[in-house]
């Protein structure tokens, strides 16, 4: 079984398929390709809504800006002007959904999520961020452009629909009556039988020309509605610097508990050990009963200080801060049930956050193979392979070992995931189990 877990990444602009690639392609076919297909059905219906969208954007927008000129004198113009520039958000909304009936793949919403944030947080946070102005844009293009290339295609359809029925027009109604072309009567049915020829071809004209202004609008959707690469570059970087702040901290944390408990309650604990073994020769002549319950009050305290000096180990090691990952993994190895051997060779210290997060995740891996996959042998080897840090920790248990049971190996991913580290698993049933830990350590 193989498991790979990795920091979460965020797809770039442009890194996938333009949403119009697949309408380009059936364009690019034959003809009988294209028109036999349900995309002319289709590019026909995003024309007929866009157009009736775009008239009531044109008209919202028409309406607000001379609202907000005239207004404008007693100060409640701005206000209206203001939120013109807001109009593009629930415009590129409806957008996105519509845009489903010809896009493969929906678009992403651009806009920052704000959780908990008030109303006039998100008001002004969306004023701040360039999506919105590019909305805006987006809903002026639709407005005036798509909508009136559409309704010219719209009304070229149905001018070819009518064209194409003319003979049943004709036949239907009285010939002085029909008139295809102003001051040019049609005698008889079949004399409007080249009109229908006519109405096949702006049909197919009006096909095309609805699946190129499609593609066209899909295009400019992609560019001014989805996420840019810049913008989604910059999240990234600062939720990478975020996440190496946040494990500066609690490593910062950490030492000061170590600290403390050393400096102050070990301390404590063999002062205390210290008299009680005082006060254990002073009474043992005079009480034997007495000198016991101290002697045994002593033994308590010699194990509570080893239990601290092992937390204190366990929180963070002396010997990772004065030796480096080598010598504190070895003497892990020292200390585990299973037989485990070391070999790591770096050629320099890495630093010190990468070397606090190899030992604590092969320790961890070291406790969850002596207690989950039954092995007899632990192998733990490390090397600096083009500036990263690679261990291998192997064990030749039962195998099995799946991140979805709980096993502690999600916890590890997570903790490589902080410094953009990687976890690998392989664990066949029957094993071995081998974990390949990778984290990034440039000098």
């Amino acid at each position: 079984m193989s498991s790979a877990k990795e920091p979460n990444g965020t797809q770039e602009h442009g890194s996938s398929p333009a949403p119009d690639a697949a309408l380009r392609e059936v364009l690019a076919r034959r003809p009988k390709g294209f028109l036999l297909s349900p995309w002319p059905w289709r590019c026909w219906a995003h024309l007929l809504t866009g157009v009736l969208f775009g008239v009531g954007v044109l008209l919202g927008l028409a309406l607000l800006v001379s609202l907000g000129v005239l207004l404008s004198v007693v100060g409640v113009g701005l206000l209206l002007l203001a939120c013109t520039a807001l109009v593009g958000v629930p415009v590129a909304a409806v957008e996105r959904r519509r845009l489903r009936l010809v896009a493969p793949v929906p678009l992403a919403r651009p806009h920052e999520p704000l959780h908990g944030a008030t109303g006039w947080r998100r008001l002004r946070h969306l004023f701040t961020e360039r999506a919105t102005w590019r909305e805006l844009g987006y809903a002026a293009l639709l407005a005036v452009v798509f909508a009136g290339a559409g309704l010219g295609l719209v009304a070229l359809l149905a001018f070819s629909c009518a064209l194409t029925v003319a003979p049943v027009v004709v036949w239907a109604l009285a010939p002085e009556t029909v008139m295809v072309i102003p001051g040019q009567a049609v005698p008889h049915p079949l004399a409007a039988v080249p009109y229908t020829f006519v109405g096949l071809l702006g049909v197919v004209l009006s096909a095309y020309g609805a699946g190129w202004l499609t593609a066209a609008q899909l295009r400019v959707a992609w560019f001014l509605l989805s996420p840019r690469e810049d913008e989604l570059s910059r999240k990234v970087v600062e939720l990478t610097r975020s996440r190496v702040r946040l494990a500066d901290a609690f490593e910062a944390e950490r030492r000061r508990i170590e600290r403390d408990l050393h400096d102050g309650a070990q301390q404590q604990l063999v002062a205390l050990t210290m008299t009680l073994g005082l006060a254990e020769m002073e009474v043992a002549e005079s009480s034997p009963q007495g000198a016991a319950l101290v002697a045994r009050g002593r033994g308590e305290a010699r194990r509570a200080l080893d239990q601290l000096r092992d937390l204190v180990r366990g929180i963070h090691p002396q010997v990772l801060t004065d030796h480096g990952l080598a010598a504190a993994v070895t003497e892990v190895a020292l200390r585990s049930p299973v037989p485990a051997t070391v070999d790591i060779q770096l050629p320099r210290r890495i630093a010190a956050l990468v070397e606090t997060t190899a030992y604590f995740t092969v320790t961890e891996a070291l406790t969850n193979a002596t207690r989950h996959s039954g092995a007899t042998e632990i192998s733990v080897s490390g090397r600096l392979e083009h500036d990263r840090l690679v261990l291998l920790i192997t064990d030749n248990g039962k195998g099995g070992a799946d991140p979805a049971r709980g096993t502690g190996l999600s916890g590890l991913a997570d903790r490589l995931a902080i410094l953009r580290g990687r976890l690998l698993v392989t664990s066949p049933v029957g094993g071995p189990t081998e974990i390949r830990v990778e984290v990034p350590c440039p000098e």
